[in-house]
């Protein structure tokens, strides 16, 4: 037989370091927030631009619109996942859940996206993608109850209601083009905003 040498002790010890880690390290998907609130907010105020006759363009320049805000978002986020990788409390439990429910939920937005556009395409019929304020917002929604419910942070339970306050909105509003403008509102409020306070929670970059 082999000997037993667990600490119960060190196992108790180690137990309350990852929870103190998960409880007390600032969450770090600030300026991810930050860069979709300015990238995807600016192309809404686009979107709005050209669908009022602002903007006197061809039609298909709504989707070069949307296909550059992605690639421009891509860029982003290939710029400041590493970034953040480098902080102080970026393996703690808080942020692996946080990064994880937002990674997935981004996914989902443009999956679905990817989807109503096949669907346009297959059936000449673009209606559909007014349903996609909704989607984001919903999915938002999500993900900040989701954060919420795994930091113990109330303000992110609340800003997760006002997303989806702002998917029900956006329902009454399909069809016009003053959604787009309640669009990029929503991203200041769930994302431009909640993203500025995180960034001015953040540790300094690790040397």
């Amino acid at each position: 037989m082999t000997e037993n040498t667990e600490d119960p002790a060190a196992d108790i010890a180690w137990m309350r370091r990852l929870a103190e880690e998960g409880r007390d390290a600032p969450l770090l998907n600030g300026p991810i927030l930050v860069a979709a609130a300015l990238v995807f907010g600016v192309a809404n105020l686009g979107q709005w631009a050209i669908m009022t006759g602002l903007i006197d363009v061809d039609p298909m320049a709504q989707l070069w619109l949307w296909l550059a805000a992605g690639a421009v978002f891509a860029i982003a986020l290939f710029v400041l996942i590493p970034r953040a990788s480098r902080k102080p409390g970026s393996g703690s439990h808080g942020n692996k859940a946080v990064a994880a429910a937002w990674s997935g939920i981004g996914f989902g937005i443009f999956v679905m996206w990817l989807s109503l556009m096949a669907i346009g395409f297959k059936s000449g019929d673009w209606t559909m993608m007014w349903a996609m304020p909704s989607i984001v917002a919903t999915a938002y929604g999500s993900a900040w109850i989701g954060s919420g419910a795994a930091t113990g942070q109330r303000w992110m339970t609340v800003t997760g209601l006002i997303a989806y306050a702002g998917a029900v909105l956006f329902g009454f509003l399909i069809g016009e083009t003053a959604l787009y403008l309640a669009f990029a509102a929503l991203m200041v409020a769930t994302a431009l905003v909640p993203g500025l306070v995180l960034m001015r929670r953040e540790p300094a970059d690790a040397a």
